[in-house]
């Protein structure tokens, strides 16, 4: 009884150190975007394999999302359109053969509804990854009677071993529009992304066989991008538009600058001009090279990227690279010194992504605890889009106490994603916690409880409250 006595005297004054409302005033939370690819053509990030049971593509998904959430990362690139299929439960398109192993096969449950429900659940944002125009990536493959090749295959062209649906023609540009409208109207997407297949890369040494010039592939593309960028809007004006292209927009810019491919030329990819006329929300140059100080430099690359628009630019970066077969001996600090590039060059829109997310997982070359001590120690938030909008949404009413399970905190907001949570010891404040607003509260397990806390709404823009400080 006595033993009982001394642990009630001992927990009754930790469960009892509640929070009250303060006047400090706490710096804003770091924002930084932290994405990851995750493709499914060819299996090259998930399912690892074709023909897996629901529960083992689950559990392989939910696992890659648990990695991400323990690196503190905040977005997904999750690709549902791999070649006029579809990831998830479509009225236009065949399932993909990627999933099940035969085109048109369900594989039991809808795989973006699921990737979205997990992904939210660890305050990671899911951004929709479609290829517009790739109809096949090998002619050899077998398709479904909805497939585009035998449902209309006056708008396909083969070329090389690829099957293309004609970007010139109305019907491709039509469908593809249809497509990605129909995920956005009928999912919860944070983003809407496209890769860098427009016109395909050469092949054999011949042209693409549609008759038209460069500048004319161009006005096409152009014309898509645009509309892409307005529909979305007028659909659901937050939903974020993200284009990856070729990292370098034509070879010898900037200066010293050498590529094997002039994807201004040869893709009908113009992204400069996507990124200066305000039709994407942000670009992702695929910048796959080390930092060098010629040919393909990443830094010079970036600086230049950074200053073509008034968007951000958030680097691809090749994880997948590390200790690779495509670039032998190089070491994972080289991921994280592009990391810090990434935040100090040109205009400060903080981000990266990375290719891809099998990298992570692989942990190559021993990137994840570097990162995790390091880059990314602290969580951070999606920086905002003010050319969308300004307006903050209202402050969270909130409560605090430490408990004996840790910092529990409770909350209720209006018009809000996300809450941001900031705890403070002696002078410094740091991230501790990105939650969806729906769950109401989180317990953080902490040893030493923090002296003050602030919490932050951050709505679908990415605008921020008022800050709501408690302390002790």
């Amino acid at each position: 009884m006595r033993w009982l006595l001394c642990l009630l005297v001992l927990t009754a004054p930790l469960a009892a150190r509640s929070f009250r409302p303060s006047s400090e005033k706490p710096p804003k939370p770091p924002r930084e975007f932290r994405g990851a690819w995750v493709a499914v053509v060819h299996n090259i990030d998930w399912p690892s394999a074709k023909g897996l049971s629901p529960a083992a593509q689950k559990a392989e998904l939910s696992a890659m999302l648990d990695r991400m959430a323990a690196l503190n990362m905040n977005a997904v690139m999750f690709q549902v359109r791999p070649h006029c299929d579809a990831v998830y439960a479509s009225r236009k398109e065949p399932w993909s053969p990627w999933l099940t192993g035969t085109m048109g096969r369900s594989p039991g449950y809808d795989p973006l509804e699921y990737c979205i429900e997990q992904a939210h659940r660890r305050g990671i944002e899911v951004h929709a990854w479609f290829n517009p125009f790739r109809a096949l990536s090998n002619v050899s493959h077998a398709t479904s009677r909805g497939h585009v090749c035998r449902a209309a295959p006056h708008i396909t062209k083969r070329y090389g071993s690829l099957v293309w649906c004609d970007p010139g023609h109305a019907e491709t540009r039509q469908r593809a529009l249809d497509v990605i409208l129909d995920v956005v109207g009928r999912y919860d997407v944070d983003g809407v992304h496209l890769d860098d297949y427009f016109y395909p890369y050469p092949q054999g040494g011949k042209a693409f066989p549609d008759g038209r010039s460069p500048a004319e592939r161009r006005r096409i593309v152009d014309g898509f991008v645009r509309d892409l960028y307005q529909q979305v809007k007028a659909r659901k004006r937050w939903v974020r538009v993200g284009i990856s292209p070729f990292g370098i927009w034509r070879p010898g810019v900037p200066g010293g600058i050498e590529a094997g491919l002039d994807a201004y030329e040869q893709l009908g990819a113009d992204s400069r001009k996507w990124l200066s006329e305000g039709w994407v929300d942000y670009l992702a140059p695929q910048l796959y090279w080390r930092d060098q100080p010629r040919k393909q430099s990443f830094s010079a690359l970036l600086d230049w990227w950074r200053k073509q628009g008034e968007r951000p630019v958030w680097p691809g970066i090749a994880t997948a690279r590390i200790q690779s077969s495509e670039d032998p001996g190089r070491p994972a600090s080289e991921i994280v010194h592009q990391i810090g590039l990434s935040r100090t060059i040109g205009r400060n829109w903080v981000g990266h992504i990375h290719w891809s997310a099998k990298g992570l997982m692989q942990n190559r070359g021993n990137i994840v605890p570097l990162l995790e001590k390091g880059a990314y120690a602290e969580p951070a938030l999606v920086p905002p889009m003010p050319w969308l909008s300004r307006q903050a949404p209202p402050q969270p009413r909130a409560s605090a106490e430490v408990t004996d399970r840790g910092l529990a905190v409770k909350w209720s907001v209006q018009g809000a994603k996300q809450v941001a949570v900031m705890g403070r010891n002696g002078r410094r404040w740091r991230m501790l916690e990105v939650a969806p607003a729906t769950a109401g509260g989180v317990t953080l397990a902490t040893r030493t409880p923090p002296e003050a806390i602030s919490l932050s709404a951050v709505d679908r823009y990415g605008n921020l409250s008022a800050p709501l400080v408690l302390a002790r």
